[in-house]
């Protein structure tokens, strides 16, 4: 198998999964991200801080709730700041049932006309067990994949959120189950995501961890393809040098798995694009 690097397309697509100084563990502010994008060849990206938690147990990892409305100016002064780069308001809201219980989600988008708003899990050890931690043991690693996905289900039967961020996402340390066992669990959650109509995102910071490889894998692309789930791109940018990052590597991994379009948001609403 070639190694060369993928033709860049024509022209590439948004960059939906971007953070900000703001969430305390990235740097730049959305200008800086939109400057990035015009260098990148890229006229739109999407400013998604995580979201904010009332009363947050771990208040070093995302925006401050007192940050909040500073947030929403940052990005539209940005739009403004930066006229050849569309600069769309979005969020990443980590789906937890207590805030959706609290309706935390709907005050927050209440504050403004909100473009996109991605779903994603991370409130459990989905994400930060190492490969040498005697906890991962092979029975522990299928147990952590199988309970990550029901809640992505639970995240897409929600209704709540647009698109989903990294679906792959315990795959970050490079632990993985046998392969009939990521499709045994994987299914029913696509499945709920076509239902909900939603987007799933090419999130290439994958290629940065010790997965080694974007989220989505190819096998779920080609899984999401057969349902009709569209794909967006996002780099889930930390610092503005990172927009783009393997863009036209992961629109050719979309096309090889069978994806036609591509989805846009615009108030939330979604388009179809062709790839």
């Amino acid at each position: 198998m070639s190694t060369e690097p993928a033709s860049p397309p024509a022209s590439l697509p948004p960059d939906t999964h971007t953070h900000t100084r703001l969430c305390r563990h990235a740097t730049g502010e959305p200008a800086d991200y939109a400057r990035a994008a015009l260098e990148a060849g890229l006229d739109t990206i999407a400013c998604t801080d995580h979201i904010p938690f009332p009363d947050d147990p771990q208040p070093t990892i995302r925006m401050a709730l007192e940050d909040f409305p500073l947030y929403l100016e940052m990005v539209h002064a940005a739009a403004a700041e930066v006229p050849g780069c569309r600069v769309l308001l979005g969020l990443e809201a980590d789906h937890r049932p207590d805030l959706v219980a609290l309706r935390h989600l709907d005050r927050l988008l209440a504050q403004d006309d909100f473009d996109i708003v991605l779903g994603s899990v991370h409130s459990g050890p989905f994400w930060d067990l190492n490969p040498d931690d005697p906890a991962a043991t092979p029975a522990f690693v299928e147990d952590m994949w199988r309970t990550y996905f029901r809640r992505l289900t639970d995240l897409a039967d929600s209704r709540l959120y647009d698109a989903v961020a990294h679906i792959d996402l315990p795959k970050r340390r490079g632990l993985r189950p046998p392969p009939s066992a990521i499709r045994d669990m994987v299914l029913p959650a696509l499945d709920a995501v076509a239902e909900a109509g939603m987007a799933v995102e090419i999130n290439t910071s994958g290629l940065l961890h010790g997965a080694q490889e974007m989220y989505c894998s190819p096998d779920i692309l080609r899984w999401m393809a057969e349902r009709g789930i569209p794909v967006l791109f996002g780099s889930d940018a930390h610092r503005p040098r990172d927009i783009a990052r393997a863009f036209p590597e992961a629109v050719a991994a979309a096309r090889a798995a069978g994806h036609t379009h591509r989805a846009e948001f615009r108030g939330r609403k979604l388009q179809l694009m062709p790839l």
